[in-house]
């Protein structure tokens, strides 16, 4: 199990505007060994800084996103005359820019100071959700969905790259899931907000769903104006480093650094990218288990109101759930991390989950309480497994310009299991959902196949690498071979 993982080289075009990275050696090769307790210092200021405000950015992001199930059970479709299937639309119609523009807004990323464009950004989709609040018909609610697709679908990439340009490779996966968990907290934090905002119904003439949408809008645009001042920038340009600290953070990268490097884009790396079918195979990882996690954000306080309790209640008894799932996506991330492995905790994620979803199918047959601790297991199942999907993937990347293609391909491709999610729960169908039951279930072992698929190929790989049967390319010119990424020879996967 043990893995050589690659991290982003440092370089002028790869750091983002205005960096500068000195051209000297900083490999361990004739250097000094450097001093552990100012190593510890400096990775421990980059926690303080790096991670808290994208953490709660994030948080808000999610709230934002999902408060829409908050919102139907406090008399969203009623309000505005929705029939049918209206809800699913108003949900699917949030992935198609939220696919589409990842890759973009990564591009702008790299030629805007991501204080500015992650805090702009952000401020754009508080005011779409406000605006939310204030729609007065259906139409109304759908433009606004599609239009905080847009804005957000730049956000989590753009966290996910910056993260990355701070840590290495054995430090990734804790800080990955810590930002990870600010997704599932704003599942506990929603509904707490919903449950006070629902007790506004009235005030103003609007009922409480509309305060739930001007609220957390409003929070959500004034947190963006202070973020400009709180976001990290780059490395080179990051302001709470001195120079010494600068130096050490560099340095230590630039020794994680193994000889899989991407450094240029040329068409020879571009086919090397675009023909990986590690690439695609862990698309459909993520794609079969974010479905699990968009529904339980979606559907959650339904499935909870539909046990019989009342909107207040189920959006009070959905809080714990979120809070159990954190602390166990944490442990994950501990564990993985330190056993250096990755599979068997998506397939241990994958059959918990199955429980849940099985006794979900038979709920007719089970008392409340079980179908209670079914909604407990389905996501804490799902968060087990979804977050570690996109860090082996990570890990499996060699070179900065695969690891951000696969990256922003792995998630804006990967999430229309979100559109799947928007379609399934169908309205005739309630309270028992089988077709959205089953066809989660069915696509969250869709994940499983295509993560033993993953390992399968990655041994065989490996055993083909310490064979020799990939030492051909150490023939190719050295300004090809220092450009193979992954597929350089002395590369090996971990699984």
């Amino acid at each position: 199990m043990d893995v050589m993982y690659e991290k982003p080289v440092l370089t002028e075009d790869d750091v983002g505007p205005k960096a500068s990275v000195s051209t000297d050696d900083l490999g361990p090769k004739g250097l000094l060994p450097m001093d552990p307790e100012a190593e510890k210092k400096v990775v421990r200021k980059c926690d303080l800084h790096v991670m808290p405000m994208i953490s709660l950015l994030y948080m808000l992001a999610f709230v934002d996103r999902i408060n829409i199930g908050n919102a139907r059970i406090q008399g969203l479709e009623k309000d505005l005359n929705m029939k049918g299937n209206n809800y699913n639309i108003a949900l699917f119609v949030f992935f198609i820019p939220y696919i589409l523009f990842e890759v973009p807004s990564n591009i702008i990323l790299r030629k805007v100071a991501p204080s500015t464009w992650l805090s702009f950004i952000m401020f754009c989709w508080g005011v779409v959700t406000t605006c939310m609040g204030l729609t007065k018909s259906y139409a109304g609610l759908v433009v606004c969905r599609f239009l905080l697709g847009f804005f957000e679908a730049g956000f989590v990439p753009g966290c996910i790259y910056l993260i990355s340009m701070y840590y290495k490779r054995y430090e990734l996966q804790w800080r990955v899931n810590l930002f990870f968990c600010a997704s599932i907290l704003s599942g506990a934090f929603g509904g707490l907000l919903a449950y006070a905002l629902a007790n506004m119904a009235g005030i103003g003439g609007y009922g409480g769903w509309r305060w739930i949408f001007i609220i957390e809008g409003l929070v959500t645009v004034v947190v963006a104006c202070l973020a400009k001042f709180f976001v990290v920038d780059w490395p080179e340009t990051s302001k709470f480093l001195n120079n010494d600290e600068r130096e050490i953070l560099l340095r230590r990268l630039r020794e994680d650094v193994a000889e899989a490097r991407m450094d240029r884009l040329d068409k020879k790396a571009t086919r090397r990218v675009f023909g990986d079918w590690k690439i695609y195979v862990g698309t459909i990882m993520y794609f079969g288990v974010v479905n699990t996690g968009y529904s339980t954000s979606f559907f959650t306080p339904t499935i909870l109101q539909q046990l019989g309790w009342t909107a207040i209640r189920a959006q009070v008894y959905s809080i714990p759930i979120y809070i159990t799932s954190a602390v166990i996506t944490l442990f994950t991330a501990f564990c993985t991390d330190r056993l250096r492995h990755r599979y068997t905790f998506t397939i241990i994620g994958i059959c918990v989950a199955t429980v849940g979803y099985v006794i979900l199918l038979a709920q007719k047959t089970v008392p409340i309480g079980a179908r209670y601790m079914a909604v407990y297991l389905i996501t804490v199942g799902g968060y087990i497994t979804q977050p570690v999907t996109l860090a082996w993937l990570s890990n499996t990347m060699g070179g900065h310009y695969k690891r951000s293609i696969s990256s922003a391909l792995q998630i804006g491709l990967g999430n229309c299991g979100g559109i799947v999610a928007s379609n399934i729960y169908i309205t005739t169908q309630a309270p028992t959902y089988p077709v959205g039951f089953g066809v989660s279930l069915g696509l969250l072992w869709l994940c499983g196949l295509a993560c033993t698929v993953f390992v399968i190929g990655l041994r065989m790989e490996n055993k083909k690498r310490d064979r020799g049967e990939r030492d051909d390319r150490f023939a190719l010119p050295k300004e090809e071979l220092e450009n193979l990424g992954d597929d350089h020879p002395n590369f090996r996967y971990g699984y």
